[in-house]
């Protein structure tokens, strides 16, 4: 498979998943964290998606689309972990987290989301979704929609 191919199976899932997150999140409380908020392009989808909702975005620099910036309040810029600690503390409970963190080595990246992993439990209120790139511990891996093939994209309630 194509670079091509490969990103455009990755971005399709990517949109896919949030189509079917925020339809199961309807009837229920919470804010929604977009933990890596690169150019914004998922950012962007999410709040048209869930116009209603909060939506934190976590990311250590912002250099996103000046179209994509979110409310400087739900900007959390700097290291995960005391973003994480901070959300935790402050009681914000998350219904629907999207992970998107790394730097494009996977052994790294997998580590990453293995550590972050209590702290984002520490965030997440009880059935709340998770959709990951990365796979991610301590949460209860869920089927997502049947469009994106197992090994795509990870879903998991919390």
């Amino acid at each position: 498979m194509s670079r091509l191919d490969s990103m455009l199976r990755r971005l399709t899932a990517q949109r896919d998943g949030l189509n079917w997150a925020a339809a199961q999140i309807a009837d229920h409380e919470g804010d929604v964290l977009d933990m890596g908020l690169g150019n914004g392009r998922t950012y962007d989808h999410l709040r048209e998606i869930l116009p209603d909702r909060r939506i934190w975005v976590m990311d250590r620099v912002l250099q996103c689309h000046p179209s994509c910036e979110p409310p400087e309040e739900d900007f959390l810029q700097g290291e995960a972990e005391p973003m994480l600690e901070r959300l935790a503390r402050d009681g914000h409970r998350i219904a629907l987290a999207h992970y998107d963190f790394g730097m494009g080595i996977k052994e790294d990246d997998v580590a990453e989301a293995a550590r972050l992993s209590p702290l984002i439990a520490r965030v997440m209120q009880a059935g709340g979704l998770l959709i990951s790139g990365q796979p991610l511990v301590g949460f209860e891996r869920i089927t997502g929609p049947d469009s994106i093939a197992p090994d795509r994209y990870l879903f998991y309630r919390a």
